[in-house]
This record gives structure tokens, C-alpha cells and sequence, in this order.
């Protein structure tokens, strides 16, 4: 990651987004701080790889270029990288990096299961259900590579 004096942006830009994330985690608890709801290990986990799978939709899969686009250079040959100067770019650095946008995604999903326990579940269930079917297909992969790496060497 470059300093911030290495890229066309103001320390403001990077704060304003700061107070935007601790605004919206204010709201979060603020919101939700009458209600007996509780998240255990089971919500915590299921949030968390829902976490994974809307974190990569946004960050990387062609469905979200639109969102990206302004923000983000998408080359065909190698890495996004921010487009444009002072909050654009910033909010291009936080569209290209998984760790940043999930730590929003996050937010989004924990709040909206302590705000609306049934909703919060189903969006959890069906952003599990990505990663657990991108951990078979990468498990497949891996595995039918292997096999036809042991055929070729048994072959020759």
C-alpha cells in the first residue's frame, strides 16, 4: 500500500471516509442497542463467509463493473488500480482492496442481522452458499489438477 503522500489524495480524503465507516458503526449500535438479539458463533461465522462472497462480488466480478468503474482502472492485463485524484481515488483504493470494502460489508451484514433478525439470516445464508461453492469449485480445481498432473507423469 503507498503513503498517503505517494498518491493524489489529502489526509481529509482518507478521514472523511473514516468518519463516514465510524458514523455508520455508531449507527449500527446506536440502532440496535435496545434489542435483545445477540450474534453467536454460528451468526458470527455465517456472516463471515457471507462477508467473503459479497466482498469478492464487489471487488472483483464483472456484475459490479458498474459500480467500480468510476472509481477504478480495470486493465485487461493486470491489476485495478484507483482512478482519478483526491476522493475518487481513495474510494478507488477502498473498491480495490478486498480487506478494506469487507470491513464495510461487514458492518452492513452485522447490522442488518441485529436490525432484522429473519432478513439478516436469509442474506447470510445465500452469501455462505457463494462461499461454500467457491471453495468446492477451488477444491475441484486443485483436485482435478492434481490428477491429471499424476496421469501425465504416470503416461510418460
Amino acid at each position: 500500500m503507498e503513503s498517503v503522500q505517494a498518491t493524489p489524495t489529502r489526509p481529509a480524503d482518507y478521514a472523511l471516509i473514516s468518519g463516514a465507516y465510524a458514523t455508520a458503526l455508531t449507527a449500527v449500535a446506536w440502532s440496535t442497542r435496545a434489542r435483545a438479539e445477540r450474534l453467536d458463533v454460528v451468526d458470527v461465522t455465517y456472516i463471515g463467509l457471507a462477508t467473503f462472497t459479497f466482498t469478492r462480488v464487489l471487488t472483483e466480478q464483472k456484475v459490479e463493473t458498474w459500480l467500480r468503474r468510476p472509481f477504478v482502472v480495470e486493465p485487461a492485463d493486470g491489476p485495478s488500480r484507483p482512478r482519478g485524484r483526491g476522493m475518487r481515488y481513495a474510494i478507488g483504493e477502498l473498491l480495490s482492496c478486498t480487506r478494506c470494502t469487507g470491513s464495510w460489508v461487514g458492518l452492513g451484514l452485522v447490522g442488518l442481522q441485529l436490525r432484522n433478525p429473519r432478513l439478516g439470516r436469509l442474506v447470510a445464508a445465500v452469501g455462505t452458499v457463494g462461499a461454500v461453492n467457491d471453495t468446492a469449485l477451488a477444491a475441484f480445481a486443485w483436485l482435478t489438477g492434481r490428477a491429471n498432473a499424476i496421469d501425465g507423469r504416470v503416461r510418460s
